[in-house]
């Protein structure tokens, strides 16, 4: 049975849902983790010049991942799929195929 365009039935797909979940515009994962290896860096020196440099070193980072989640904000992701594959795959029937 065939229906027609008008009597097709539309779903909302709610923006929060759909959108990637960034942190200051970049990778919320990586944000938090470059952040404590930051406060970790200033809170095990101690010093004014270790301070500095964690927290350069912070505002750095977080801008090359705010440029990286601006050209793709799932190449995290992408990333490691990517990492997870052999170089090679044999052509054979099946993965399950015996040799």
């Amino acid at each position: 049975m065939v229906e027609s365009l008008s009597g097709l039935r539309r779903n909302r797909i709610h923006r929060a849902l759909s959108r990637p979940n960034l942190l200051m515009g970049a990778d919320r994962e990586l944000v938090l983790i470059t952040g404590l290896a930051a406060v970790i860096l200033i809170f095990v020196v101690l010093t004014v010049y270790s301070a500095l440099f964690g927290v350069a070193v912070w505002v750095v980072i977080v801008g090359l991942l705010r440029m990286m989640a601006k050209s793709d904000p799932l190449m995290r992701q992408v990333y490691i799929r990517h990492i997870s594959y052999r170089p090679y795959y044999k052509a054979t029937t099946s993965p399950w195929r015996r040799y």
